[in-house]
């Protein structure tokens, strides 16, 4: 067996529907099946999700106040008013920013943007900044992706006499702002079709409803925010983001252009994960170390030298913040390790002095990853008396709703279910952990704390193909809610596995179903090498892909996990390394069991530092009282009877058996004696008389090409039936007639046992030797059905 890392939760296909896409859409059951799992219920809906064109954008003024806000604008740009676009300092925030500055520019406003320095200011809206825009001139002030939970920023605004239009996505509180324009989808009594707009997306409606026409020059921008911020890829922002990777491959935005070649990413590449992986953590680099204004400069750069230059001091800022977090992750781990031990902490919150604010998410990330319990990472200010930080979730424990609860300790906090970033007073942080852990163990189970892959599909290999990968692949781009399909394979052979990579760390399997075979490769699990058998079936579930090599194409699976329903039998007969084996066992599975049937043996493990999982089992009486079901066994060495080895299964199978059978002896190669050995050996002795096996032993046993073991064998077998006295190393015969046959000598019996038990434990393949366990096996379950 083999326990898969994560739960797989598999969706379930409502087959009428996949069978209907498939007959009139012509689409493989592949893909059929993804859309019907994305709640996709009609054809309209399923052509619209596939095409993903213009014509799927709603009227901007849709948007609850967006006639009041766009009235105002252009009132202000009329009477050339000093308007302020006030973001954050995040990928969204800057894109938001970038697009509202290239909207306002272009209808020929007087417009500059500020987005408040995270270590000085911290998240959203703050009072001293909107008495600067007072103090230098501005009137209007529009936030993007920011300010729905400005309540007293809009007061102040008002005292002031500035104007303030808020334009948000993040999660509406039970007090929203007096501003005279509010635009958010999710606030109450917004008519709007799409909730799940990203920050980006709201400040592109505003820009539509402002220029009277799509924008679409500015979709390359709205893909980045949109994108990043990890919304829903579905509706409008599936849109914004398909349509803006395309426009990316051929862009004409000069900082675009740097940031890519700086990225190293060819225009012909660009995907989602050319923004998740490589435009994205430059962007949100800047806000994370200092101000966030370069980003916005690089976006809104038509100076191919200037441009360059900002994206090379932005790729400089992305490798410091790589060091910052490795270094951070591991003192944050120090830290969980140290003082909350995770099986008391189903929520950990870590705050320690001196921590850069700006990389708490990602470390937060990096624990939730390690961990998988919801987590607030904090950094400490003394001298200020706070701490800022942010927290990731997993499933099950809403952020945003939990954090709700606390609000009387959380003067500044906002985000989503699975995301939130706070400020609190140093001295409520204790309380904060406290409240948290309460209520994560009144909402959590231990089932919880394992961690989700969400599959898409169970399919077989018949159903994988270039064609069907390739129809798949129009489902992009993939993000939240419209995640890489996963796909699962059950019951499939391995027909091969190797590590590959100079450190051996990744893994190379080719696996088999009805006579079709798919290759499959896992990076950074060249681990799971030493955990499956050989011919095992196996169920594994991964990403598929194309793989082409010298212009030859052919479908893989990107490997993520495996597991094994059945017992697995591990050979490591005849190895020269006991102790090194023994090390890998325990630390492999430190509840296995070292089965050793000899004294000697048993000796060794404990003298070695095995005594923990060592059990001897001399006798049928010892084996019948282990539990061995769904455990780890290691059958050291060989038993005396095959019953004793047996009887260890009684209640139940193992999750694996580790063969070494191990002894010093080794029975089946040395002579065995026939009965016309035993009849020419009883001849001689009749013959010659008393005969000196201590004297004359070896010399015979050279005359007939046998051992001296052999000759003492039969001597005593002879013994046994009384056809001789041995007295002091010498053998003379008796002189009864009586007829007895060889079996019912003792010693016979022994021989012959264990040369069955030779041949059947050692020298046997490993195919047979695993079938005769699986014989034995399906006698035990039959005899104990019939008990």
């Amino acid at each position: 067996m083999l326990k898969a890392k994560t739960r797989w939760m598999i969706k379930e296909s409502n087959e009428e529907l996949i069978n209907r896409f498939m007959n009139e859409l012509s689409l493989t059951p592949l893909v059929a099946s993804l859309l019907v799992n994305r709640g996709i219920t009609s054809n309209d809906e399923a052509r619209e999700f596939l095409q993903a064109g213009l014509k799927s954008f709603h009227d901007p003024f849709l948007l609850k106040d967006m006639d009041k806000a766009v009235s105002r604008i252009k009132q202000a740009i009329e009477k050339n008013e000093m308007i302020l676009i006030y973001g954050d300092y995040d990928a969204d925030g800057v894109s938001s920013t970038t697009v509202l500055i290239t909207t306002l520019r272009e209808l020929g406003a007087n417009v500059e943007f500020y987005i408040p320095n995270r270590f000085t200011e911290g998240y959203g809206p703050n009072e001293a900044a909107f008495r600067f825009a007072h103090d230098n001139g501005f009137s209007l002030i529009i936030t993007v992706d920011t300010g729905i939970a400005a309540v007293h920023e809009a007061s102040i605004a008002k005292e002031l006499g500035m104007d303030l239009i808020i334009t948000d996505h993040h999660e509406p509180g039970p007090v929203l702002p007096d501003a005279i324009a509010i635009i958010h989808p999710k606030q109450p009594d917004c008519p709007y079709p799409f909730k799940e707009l990203a920050g980006v997306g709201v400040a592109f409606k505003l820009s539509h409803a402002l220029l009277g026409e799509l924008p679409t020059n500015l979709l390359e921008i709205a893909a980045i925010g949109t994108i990043a911020d990890l919304v829903s890829l579905h509706g409008e922002n599936r849109v914004i983001a398909k349509l803006g990777l395309k426009q990316m491959q051929s862009t004409n935005r000069v900082g675009l252009k740097a940031l890519l070649k700086i990225a190293k990413v060819e225009s012909n590449a660009i995907n989602e994960e050319t923004i998740g992986f490589a435009i994205a953590p430059r962007i949100n680099a800047v806000g994370r170390l200092q101000s966030a204004d370069p980003a916005v400069d690089l976006l809104l750069s038509e100076d191919e030298d200037e441009a360059l230059y900002i994206a090379e001091e932005i790729d400089s800022l992305n490798k410091e913040r790589q060091k910052l977090v490795n270094s951070m992750t591991e003192e944050a781990v120090a830290e969980v390790e140290t003082n909350y031990p995770i099986d008391e902490y189903p929520v950990l919150v870590i705050a320690k002095e001196d921590w850069n604010a700006g990389v708490v998410g990602i470390v937060a990330s990096r624990l939730v990853e390690k961990y998988y319990r919801p987590t607030i990472v904090l950094s400490i200010d003394r001298e200020k008396g706070i701490a800022k930080g942010s927290a990731r979730s997993i499933a099950g424990f809403d952020l945003f709703a939990n954090l709700s609860t606390c609000r009387e300790i959380l003067p500044h906090f906002g985000g989503h279910p699975m995301a939130a970033g706070m400020t609190l007073n140093i001295d409520d942080v204790d309380e904060l952990r406290n409240r948290l852990v309460q209520l994560a163990k009144q909402q959590l189970s231990d089932a919880d704390f394992i961690p989700i892959t969400n599959v898409d599909v169970c399919c077989k290999l018949e159903d994988i193909s270039i064609e069907a990968i390739e129809e798949m692949n129009k489902l992009a781009p993939f993000g939240m809610h419209n995640p890489k399909p996963v796909i699962q394979l059950e019951d499939v052979k391995l027909a091969n596995i190797r590590k590959i990579g100079s450190e051996q760390n990744h893994l190379k399997l080719v696996l088999e179903q009805e006579d079709l075979q798919l290759d499959s490769v896992g990076f950074g699990l060249g681990h799971i090498h030493d955990e499956l058998s050989p011919s095992i079936t196996l169920s594994a579930i991964g990403e598929l892909s194309i793989n082409e090599w010298n212009n030859f194409r052919k479908p893989q699976l990107m490997l993520q996990d495996v597991s094994v329903d059945k017992w697995q039998l591990f050979d490591y007969r005849g190895t020269k390394n006991m102790d090194k084996l023994l090390k890998m066992f325990v630390t492999k599975d430190q509840d296995s069991q070292i089965i050793s049937f000899q004294e000697k043996t048993f000796e060794y493990l404990k003298q070695n530092g095995y005594e923990q999982n060592a059990v001897l089992v001399r006798q049928v009486a010892d084996a019948v009282q282990l539990n061995v079901h769904h455990t780890p066994v290691v059958l050291l060495d060989l038993p005396d009877s095959m019953d004793t080895l047996l009887s260890i299964f009684k209640q139940g199978i193992p999750s694996r058996i580790y063969s070494i059978f191990y002894q010093e002896a080794e029975h089946f190669f040395s002579t065995i004696p026939t009965r016309d050995h035993f009849k020419w050996f009883y001849a001689f002795l009749l013959k010659k008389g008393p005969f000196n096996l201590r004297e004359q032993g070896e010399q015979l046993a050279k005359y007939k090409g046998w051992t001296k073991e052999t000759i003492v064998f039969m001597s005593k077998v002879f013994f046994e039936l009384e056809f001789v006295t041995i007295e002091n190393g010498v053998i003379s015969t008796n002189s009864t007639k009586q007829k007895r046959d060889l079996t019912e000598s003792k010693t016979y019996q022994q021989k012959q046992m264990q040369l069955e038990l030779e041949k059947t434990l050692l020298y046997t393949s490993y195919m047979q030797l695993k079938q005769w366990f699986e014989d034995q096996f399906e006698s035990i379950n039959d005899a104990l059905v019939n008990v």
